[in-house]
C-alpha cells in the first residue's frame, strides 16, 4: 500500500501536464482518438442501451418551478402578445425553472479538471485565479468536452467479482481487485477506454436508501498508476469515486485530487450501475460503447449527465 508521502508523489510522477501541450485542456480525454470511438462503436453487438444515472428526484435534489396554462391566451400577459399568439385559442403549454447542485455524492454527473486545486492550482498548471465566482472557469471547463466523450467503456463489477452485494463503507478498491474482475469477466482494459467500478452501493442504494454519514467504498489512490498506465481516459463509479475515510490524513480526496490536477483525468460520479451490471451478466458482455454529452454550461466545472451505455 502506497505510504502517504507516496501518493503526494503521484501529483509528479503520474503528471500529465504539457503531455498533450501547454494549451491543452482535454487531458485523458486525449486518449480517445477516432480510431478508439470506431473501436468502440463495435463493442455495440446486441443493440440495447441502459442508463447509467440516477433520476433527479423533485424538489429533493432540485429546486423547481413549474408552471402549467392549459390555454396559452390564459397566460399573463398574453393580451400583449403578438396577434398570431391568440391564432390558435385552444392550446397550452408547461415550463419549468430548475436550479440544481449536482456536485456531491446523490447526482449522477461529469467532473472536469478545473473542478479541483491542490496549492491553488488547476491541470496543466493553471492558477485558480482563473475561476471567477461571476463567469465560471476560464480553463478546462466542462465545455472542453463539448463535443461529447464517447469511448469504450468497461464494467469492472468488483463487488460480483467478491460475491458480495456490495463493498461495505470504507473498503477500498485495489489493482489486485480490478484484475481480478478482469479475469472474471475476461474482459481487459485498454487505452481510451472509460472504466466504470461497480462497488453494489447502487443496490444498496435502491433496496435501502442513500447511506448517511461520510464513509464510502470506492478507488483507493493505489489504483491510480494502474490507471495512468492502461490509458484510461475517464473513469466513473457507483459511489462518489474516492474510498473514505482515504487513509491519508493529509490527502482527503487522493482519487479526486491527482487524477482531475495531476492527471487531467476526468470523473464520473455518482452512477447507476445496476442495470448495466445486469445487462452485462445477462449478455455475458463487459464492455460496451458508452456516450456522455454534458450540457454546454459556459464556465463551469461539471455537467449533471445520463450516460448511455450500448452493448
Amino acid at each position: 500500500m502506497p505510504t502517504q508521502d507516496d501518493v503526494l508523489g503521484y501529483f509528479d510522477t503520474l503528471s500529465n501536464w504539457g503531455r498533450w501541450g501547454d494549451d491543452d485542456e482535454l487531458g485523458t480525454l486525449n486518449h480517445i482518438t477516432d480510431d478508439v470511438r470506431l473501436a468502440a462503436a463495435r463493442a455495440v453487438r446486441h443493440g440495447r442501451s441502459v442508463s447509467c444515472a440516477w433520476e433527479v428526484a423533485v424538489p429533493g435534489d432540485m429546486e423547481r418551478s413549474t408552471t402549467a396554462f392549459p390555454r396559452a391566451v390564459d397566460m399573463p400577459g398574453a393580451e400583449n402578445m403578438p396577434a398570431h399568439f391568440h391564432a390558435d385559442r385552444r392550446w397550452g403549454f408547461s415550463s419549468e425553472r430548475l436550479g440544481i447542485s449536482f456536485h456531491g455524492n446523490t447526482l449522477t454527473h461529469l467532473d472536469s479538471p478545473c473542478h479541483i486545486f491542490w496549492d491553488g492550482t488547476m491541470y496543466n498548471g493553471r492558477s485558480h485565479s482563473l475561476v471567477d465566482a461571476a463567469t465560471g472557469s476560464a480553463w478546462s471547463a466542462v465545455t472542453a468536452a463539448a463535443n461529447g466523450i464517447v469511448t469504450r467503456g468497461v464494467l469492472l463489477d468488483v463487488a460480483r467479482a467478491r460475491d458480495v452485494p456490495w463493498w461495505e463503507p470504507g473498503q477500498g478498491v485495489f489493482p489486485d481487485d480490478l484484475e481480478e474482475a478482469e479475469r472474471r469477466q475476461g474482459v481487459r482494459v485498454r487505452t481510451g477506454d472509460a472504466v466504470l467500478l461497480r462497488t453494489g452501493y447502487g443496490r444498496f442504494r435502491h433496496e435501502r436508501g442513500a447511506a448517511g454519514g461520510f464513509a464510502q467504498a470506492g478507488w483507493h489512490a493505489s489504483c491510480l498508476p494502474w490507471l495512468r498506465e492502461r490509458g484510461v481516459a475517464l473513469i466513473g463509479a457507483d459511489t462518489s469515486q474516492d474510498v473514505q475515510p482515504s487513509g491519508y490524513d493529509d490527502v482527503l480526496m487522493p482519487v479526486h485530487a491527482v487524477s482531475l490536477v495531476a492527471m487531467g483525468l476526468w470523473m464520473l460520479d455518482n452512477c447507476d450501475l445496476e442495470a448495466c451490471a445486469t445487462t452485462a451478466v445477462e449478455l455475458d458482455q463487459w464492455d460496451f460503447q458508452l456516450a456522455v454529452a454534458p450540457v454546454r454550461f459556459a464556465g463551469t466545472s461539471g455537467s449533471p449527465v445520463n450516460p448511455i451505455a450500448t452493448f
